[in-house]
């Protein structure tokens, strides 16, 4: 899986679990200010990405990503 791939699987689940347009959303998109980061909305998103990439990040890990662009760097390194 590329990471143009990976991208666009994390900008689904986020558009999906925060109730967002996906063209709202980039790699620059700050988790906390922008998404409100909710620990139960993280939650949904961290198992979502492992349901579609089989990569396994903690909730700690995703929790302290500030960008989604830092979470799919997160995601990359478990693959």
């Amino acid at each position: 899986m590329d990471r143009k791939e990976l991208e666009a699987i994390v900008i689904k689940a986020v558009a999906t679990i925060y109730g967002k347009d996906e063209s709202e959303l980039s790699m620059d998109t700050n988790i906390k200010e922008e998404l409100g980061g909710a620990s139960v909305k993280m939650v949904g998103l961290t198992a979502a990405i492992e349901e579609e990439t089989d990569a396994m990040v903690e909730l700690q890990v995703a929790s302290a990503c500030e960008t989604l662009g830092d979470l799919v760097d997160a995601v990359e390194e478990e693959l």
